[in-house]
């Protein structure tokens, strides 16, 4: 009778989340989904490099995980231009592993009343600083040879213009997207894998009003949570999992991939 061998997945599975050892870089960590990005990836035991352009929040974050026992450089600098993005990718070191990229914005309004810098605004917040990240990120991961994982932020309006008022935002997103795929079959060879996270609504300062319990909230919230399986909006808690999981060896062979966090909106 023969048996089969116990590979390491099934005798060691939390130590495929195990990020001890490893930097991380997150921008945008003073924002909703970059401080609980950089929250995550301490608490699975990397050293974090966080970036934000607020400087008191980004302290306090970076107190509050420092008394958690987490190991963690703040840099008051967001990825503006190709120096700033330089400056930042420098302070996480030349033993880069990890690079999540949380910084961007929206304009949510008519195409009709949208003028151009603000279209400009939104693809250079969302498309051209994380191009400039990931290039300077690579230019020291790829020659580094130690691999690595990626993580952009893309969304839900990359493929479903199920909204008014998003013909800035969706089209850099769905950027984001093809961006995603191109690294990630630029860099495998490289042994660096490049995803992407796609949420829907998540609570933010950007997105706080659609939790607020008026009108025209109320309207506004149901008429998204009608798409919505499971019933409810994001926090920015529930990327926590995911995004271990892609940044981790449990995600070793995944690349190229946006997955959705978005409750069962892409199902409809």
């Amino acid at each position: 009778m023969t048996t089969t061998p116990k590979t390491k997945a099934l005798t060691n599975v939390p130590g495929l989340f195990d990020l001890g050892g490893r930097s991380a870089l997150v921008t945008g960590a003073t924002g909703a989904l970059g401080s609980a990005a950089a929250r995550a990836l301490a608490g699975a035991g990397a050293h974090v490099t966080m970036a934000g352009g607020n400087a008191a929040r980004l302290e306090n974050l970076a107190d509050e995980l420092r008394q958690a026992g987490a190991s963690v450089t703040a840099i008051d600098e967001r990825p503006s231009d190709e120096a700033a993005v330089d400056r930042i990718v420098a302070a996480a070191g030349a033993n880069l592993d990890i690079v999540v990229a949380a910084s961007g914005t929206s304009a949510v309004r008519p195409i009709l009343d949208m003028d151009v810098d603000t279209w400009d605004g939104v693809m250079d917040a969302n498309v051209r600083q994380h191009w400039l990240l990931c290039r300077a990120a690579g230019r020291v991961m790829v020659p580094g040879g130690r691999g690595g994982s990626i993580v952009l932020v893309s969304s839900v309006r990359s493929r479903f213009a199920t909204a008014a008022g998003t013909s800035a935002y969706g089209p850099s997103k769905a950027a984001i997207d093809m961006l995603t795929r191109s690294l990630a079959t630029e860099w495998g060879p490289s042994g660096i894998r490049v995803n992407a996270i796609a949420p829907t609504v998540f609570r933010s300062e950007l997105t706080g009003w659609l939790f607020e319990d008026n009108e025209p909230a109320r309207t506004a919230r149901a008429d998204v949570l009608a798409r919505i399986p499971l019933g409810r909006l994001a926090e920015p808690d529930d990327f926590a999992g995911v995004l271990v999981f892609l940044a981790s060896n449990a995600s070793a062979l995944v690349t190229g991939q946006i997955i959705n966090v978005d409750g069962g909106f892409s199902c409809n």
